[in-house]
């Protein structure tokens, strides 16, 4: 069984300098060539979708294990990095931050033209992975950036981030195609989180919990009905005092405004909660509707459990978080070793990032 996994970075603000970004395009290019070469490209995708993993590679580049920057740098890295070098590595990269992340389904859809394999299921993965972590899954964090790494055989990872201004933290959601046996059914690869950014018990919602099953059913039946129906119940609770567990409410959502989006989804006869997640216009509002309509009126018991399941540990001398798995943890890190000198870079450069590496992930 999968695990779901998410990690918790502290907000940061700047950008990487241009010499330090310049010298970690540099750097994971001669490491992701190593580890391809001697593992595939597919055992790339893998380690990138590990949150442990993907902190340590961040750091042995040079950047802050605590910054929320890691992410968009180390990822824009590697899509610098590797560009030009498709055909050598296996491995290609599309999607950054803001609204670069926009553009993901046009890279892939360029990429295909170049190369000649099938986008049609990389770009569904790509939307349905963006799609999930901002309607599926509330959590209070917000999108900002998507990368979608794939192999033109159709294996892909995302590592995608929101944030939360208001708790001074951002998340980062990890995914892994090899992992996903539903989009819409607990679909992330593993899990961790920096302790006192986990959502509060009963805040948010989470409609891809394998306990929300129920709800999600309900929920596609729901759109089947004529939109005015489902509006007259969403008015009426409204008007109502929710239950105390019923930590998302409906006083944001103006009935009328959804009407239309309805209107779509009631065209589309979606077949399922994941055709109906899928279809155009059905957003956070849509979903949370719906999943509370399933609820109060019905029955079908929406979850609002956060995914998170581990939080680091704290320990190494200079007070760094380590996982709970260290074994595991150990092993991996030791690809990273392993790569460093194998890497084509200068003997200065090698120790540098050794030694990064080693303050970071040290016991």
């Amino acid at each position: 069984m999968p695990r779901t996994g998410v990690a918790y970075l502290p907000l940061h603000g700047g950008t990487a300098p241009r010499w330090l970004f310049e010298r970690m395009v540099l750097l994971s290019r001669q490491i992701t060539l190593v580890i391809v070469e001697e593992f595939g490209p597919g055992e790339m995708l893998a380690r990138l979708s590990d949150p442990h993993w993907f902190q340590a590679f961040g750091c042995l580049l040079g950047f802050d294990w605590h910054s929320s920057g890691l992410t968009t740098v180390v990822c824009g890295a590697l899509k610098q990095g590797l560009a030009g070098l498709e055909r050598d590595t296996g491995l290609l990269i599309a999607g950054g931050k803001g609204a670069t992340s926009r553009k993901t389904p046009s890279e892939i859809e360029g990429a295909a033209q170049r190369l000649s394999f099938e986008p049609g299921p990389l770009v569904y993965a790509s939307r349905m992975a963006a799609k999930v972590d901002s309607a599926a899954l509330q959590d209070g964090y917000q999108l900002y950036h998507h990368t979608f790494l794939w192999t033109p055989q159709g294996r892909w990872a995302v590592v995608q981030q929101g944030l939360n201004p208001e708790a001074r933290y951002a998340r980062r959601y990890h995914w892994l195609s090899d992992a996903v046996a539903d989009f819409v059914v607990e679909p992330h690869k593993a899990i961790i989180s920096e302790e006192g950014a986990l959502t509060p018990a009963g805040v948010g919602l989470n409609m891809v919990a394998a306990e929300a099953e129920d709800c999600r059913a309900l929920s596609a039946r729901l759109s089947h009905e004529p939109p005015e129906k489902t509006i007259r119940e969403i008015r009426r609770l409204q008007s109502l005092e929710l239950p105390s567990h019923h930590h998302i409410h409906l006083a944001d959502i103006r009935a009328e405004r959804l009407e239309k989006t309805f209107r779509k989804a009631y065209e589309a006869n979606p077949r399922d909660f994941k055709q109906l997640l899928g279809t155009e216009g059905v957003g956070p509002k849509t979903v949370r509707a719906l999943a509370l309509v399933s609820d109060l009126v019905y029955g079908a018991r929406a979850s609002f459990r956060d995914p998170a399941r581990f939080s680091f540990a704290h320990g190494g001398k200079d007070g760094h978080p380590y996982p709970v798995d260290r074994p595991t943890y150990d092993r991996s890190i030791e690809v990273l070793r392993r790569a460093v000198h194998r890497a084509r870079i200068g003997r200065t450069e090698k120790m540098h990032a050794l030694r990064r590496l080693t303050a970071a992930t040290s016991a």
